[in-house]
């Protein structure tokens, strides 16, 4: 064969077209939507990479009701949350399954029965975090110094110069520390930057190694994500890069892997 598929888009029959593409778009939150015909007797909706068309076929979307379409989501959760918002019909609660997913099911206006499915739920973090007596997790951006200390004590050497850092610490919307309240010493940081309007990216979540395993990334990461629930808009992307094995950390928090491109500028010559 010379060609090969570029994606799927099933024909739903439907009952009445544009009360269809408005529910999608409206209720399940398909952004794109069209219709074709005056009166409309078919349109669709499209999300990314999905996309669902509608055919004006009274009878047989009388007998096609009950079949199933199965939509694979990023950010399943937050789907789940946005969908109970809206008042969709859901039909079966968001649950881990034991074939190794998560999903929940919900209803169109035509019966048609939507199964959003992803990765599988981690634990939530617990409400009260057991924190060595002596820290204290702080509302503020560290200083020049105390991140120079910091990342210092993680092995990071790049952009480390007085003039870097102060850039840097310059960006961020808003940042927590974790404070020993003995040596008053920051042993703890996470910054998030930000359009102001729609996008987060949290950057440098850093415990130094002799206070890690005490649950204070954790703590900063609670503080963090909270302020974002109160001051974040609607619907704003917040994204993080991080590697494979501290995936499961920021599952917690509602994170989940996507899709993305990245690209380092190397210099010839270092100018730190």
């Amino acid at each position: 064969m010379t060609g090969s598929p570029l994606h799927v888009e099933p024909i739903l029959a439907v009952n009445d077209v544009l009360e269809t593409v408005s529910y999608w778009h409206n209720v399940f939150g398909f952004p794109d939507k069209w219709t074709w015909g005056e009166p409309p007797n078919h349109g669709g909706v499209s999300w990314h990479g999905t996309f669902i068309q509608f055919s004006h076929n009274p009878e047989l979307a009388t007998v096609s009701k009950g079949n199933a379409i199965f939509i694979r989501v990023r950010e399943l959760e937050s789907m789940y949350k946005f969908h109970q918002n809206k008042n969709a019909v859901i039909v079966e609660p968001l649950e881990n399954k034991p074939w190794g997913m998560a999903g929940y099911t919900a209803q169109d206006i035509n019966g048609y029965y939507i199964v959003f499915a992803g990765g599988l739920i981690s634990d939530r973090v617990k409400t009260s975090i057991e924190l060595p007596l002596t820290v204290k997790i702080i509302a503020r951006i560290p200083t020049v110094k105390e991140y120079q200390c910091l990342i210092s004590s993680v092995g990071w050497s790049l952009y480390s110069s007085d003039d870097s850092v102060t850039k840097l610490l310059a960006a961020p919307v808003f940042a927590v520390i974790a404070e020993d309240t003995v040596t008053n010493e920051v042993i703890g940081c996470a910054l998030l930057l930000s359009d102001n309007a729609s996008f987060y990216y949290i950057k440098d979540v850093v415990v130094h190694p002799d206070w890690q395993n005490k649950h204070i990334g954790t703590a900063l990461m609670k503080e963090l994500t909270g302020w974002l629930e109160k001051n974040a808009a609607n619907n704003a992307l917040v994204a993080l890069i991080t590697p494979e094995n501290l995936a499961p950390f920021y599952q917690q928090f509602g994170f989940g892997p996507s899709f993305s491109m990245v690209k380092y500028i190397q210099q010839k010559e270092n100018k730190e």
